[in-house]
């Protein structure tokens, strides 16, 4: 299997973000791409460098404004006498129907959900290449590929058509997806990171052409809160093509297992011709962020389970899994289960 990775994709690096009203140290490092890049070579994964692809694939799935915002924020922002080292927000409007603003003060709230996706100098050269990645390993495995890895970073499942969020500025796995799209006629994307992928459900809700799976902890009480609930299951010509499977805090290996034969059911029965998998690894009973208890073992299985009943064109795209010890073994029990498979 190929691993697709640039080196750019560590420029990025804004020191802080907000949470709970506190500015504290940004967890989405770039050493965290060093990690899972040795690991996946450890697993056997060859190493490639992403084509340039132009923005014509980031555009069909973010819109020509919010593309433009990405590209100059930080140029605008860094213009602004005393202003922070990253761009922020700090004013969100009230509903989306508004005007066009001018500032890029009042465009960061346009077109950030959060303040958790921050934009310091050099971070639209690492979103970019990281969304490149996305697009090279798709074609990888239009060209024949059984399975490619793309090693995304920053990561992207937060990300909505037009705002960024969670450490997520271009949603790679819905890049990814369409990309899929021009050979397939069905796509599912099957999301097994801690946290709910709410911008790759918002962009595909109202589509049927592409299923999108999640299984996170429940955001009754945990990131992203408004969006990952049971009772979201698509709209319009949607409805029925999204799944969500939210767990209770603290679940651990055979209730995760569980859900995803769930899941994997339901997208066995979508009889998708290409696979996503957003392949997050933050649901580790050792993770930073403390939702789930999946051990380094358990993701051997979810590798297993998802090769042995999907055995589809697979891309997988790396999303969270934060540093911690066990990171890069988790990423080649993972791929060593779904390679064994």
């Amino acid at each position: 299997m190929k691993v697709v990775w640039h080196p750019d994709q560590k420029r990025h690096y804004p020191p802080h973000f907000l949470v709970n009203g506190v500015f504290e140290p940004n967890p989405e490092m770039p050493a965290r791409a060093d990690r899972l890049l040795q690991a996946a070579v450890e697993a056997g994964c060859t190493p490639e460098a992403p084509e340039d692809c132009g923005l014509e694939p980031l555009a069909a799935v973010h819109t020509e404004a919010y593309l433009t915002f990405l590209q100059r924020a930080w140029e605008r922002w860094a213009r602004i006498s005393g202003a922070a080292p990253a761009v922020t927000p700090n004013i969100h409007p009230d509903r989306r129907d508004v005007g066009y603003p001018a500032s890029v003060v009042a465009q960061a709230g346009y077109h950030m959900a959060d303040a958790s996706a921050p934009i310091a100098d050099g971070s639209w050269g690492s979103i970019l290449q990281s969304a490149r990645t996305a697009v090279h390993g798709a074609r990888l495995v239009l060209n024949g590929e059984r399975a490619a890895y793309a090693l995304c970073r920053p990561p992207g499942h937060h990300a909505f058509a037009d705002m960024a969020g969670g450490f997520c500025y271009l949603n790679n796995n819905a890049i990814a997806a369409q990309e899929l799209r021009s050979r397939y006629d069905r796509v599912a994307i099957l999301d097994v990171d801690l946290h709910h992928g709410n911008g790759t459900q918002s962009i595909f809700y109202a589509r049927d052409d592409v299923l999108t799976v999640s299984i996170h902890a429940d955001p009754v009480r945990f990131y992203p809160f408004f969006w990952g609930y049971a009772g979201e299951r698509g709209e319009g010509p949607g409805e029925g093509c999204n799944l969500n499977l939210p767990l209770p805090r603290g679940s651990g290996n055979d209730a995760f297992l569980d859900v995803l034969g769930e899941g994997i059911g339901r997208i066995q029965a979508f009889e998708p011709g290409a696979l996503v998998v957003a392949l997050g690894l933050d649901a580790f009973e050792g993770d930073p962020f403390g939702g789930l208890s999946v051990s380094t073992r358990g993701f051997e299985r979810i590798g297993r389970a998802i090769a042995a009943g999907l055995p589809l064109p697979t891309l997988l795209v790396q999303e969270g899994g934060y540093l911690c010890d066990a990171l890069g073994d988790n990423l080649v029990a993972f791929l060593e289960g779904f390679s064994g498979a």
